[in-house]
């Protein structure tokens, strides 16, 4: 079973979203991944899912639960498959950590950025990018 880890900057917007459409994606579909996330940040570690971003899932009918933000770490490396990042900060930050991906596991979920709710305030945006990029490398997990 391939192992995915959903990353942005928090851990509480994008990449918990991600995790949670990615997870029903799977679902829906019969494919077996194991998909969680995490954070290049420790200013979030142990906070729920945005407010806003849980009405968003909760309005397009994807099921999530309580959450508890965290921070990437090695053995998260050595452990997942792909390391997803929303934008290129993420990248950055985690090529940082792990000595520039010897591995080759950090990829962004789209050519471009998501840009981040958290600034914008622009949930449904980022829900349709992160739901696109899901679906996307769904098919590619396949």
């Amino acid at each position: 079973m391939k192992k995915v880890l959903f990353i942005c900057h928090g851990n509480i917007c994008r990449s918990v979203s991600a995790e949670y459409i990615m997870k029903d994606l799977a679902k829906k579909n019969g494919v077996e991944l194991y998909v969680s996330s995490a954070a290049t940040s420790c200013e979030e570690i142990g906070n729920d899912i945005y407010p806003p971003a849980k009405r968003k899932l909760k309005e397009k009918g994807i099921p999530f639960s309580r959450h508890y933000a965290r921070q990437a770490t090695m053995s998260d490396y050595l452990s997942y498959d792909y390391l997803i990042c929303m934008d290129e900060n993420n990248m950055r930050n985690l090529n940082r950590m792990f000595n520039n991906d010897p591995d080759h596991k950090i990829y962004k979920l789209l050519s471009r950025d998501v840009s981040d709710p958290w600034y914008s305030n622009d949930f449904e945006t980022a829900y349709s990018d992160i739901y696109e990029g899901c679906k996307a490398w769904l098919e590619r997990l396949s």
